[in-house]
């Protein structure tokens, strides 16, 4: 996963709102009508609509048109694929933080 998707997905979930919907389409065994999202949430179809479309961006959810609804569902690859990307950096940084040439670590506040 490449540094503007990991950045795209942390935005979409960093909103209160799409974070809420997210969760309500990811608790859901199946999946989700937009309308469904509209009744739970309290907010209008076009702000779901909005919101859906930066989760979709983001490829955390898909959706799929049968006549008149719109069915969405969560994709959990994508997720599992966030959570390996943030624990690279992570880890990158825990190894790139390691004295060099042997010096001796600074010491940190819960160590003194």
């Amino acid at each position: 996963m490449d540094r503007e998707q990991i950045e795209r997905i942390s935005k979409a979930l960093g909103d209160a709102t799409r974070l809420r919907i997210f969760e309500a389409i990811s608790s859901r065994n199946g999946q989700m009508a937009c309308q469904d999202l509209v009744a739970m949430r309290g907010v209008t179809p076009a702000t779901v609509s909005h919101h859906m479309k930066i989760l979709s961006d983001a490829n955390l959810i898909r959706c799929r048109r049968e006549g008149q609804f719109v069915f969405s569902e969560a994709i959990p690859e994508t997720i599992e694929a966030y959570s390996k990307a943030l624990a690279k950096i992570a880890t990158a940084r825990t190894n790139s933080a390691a004295p060099r040439n042997g010096a001796k670590p600074r010491a940190t506040a819960a160590k003194r």
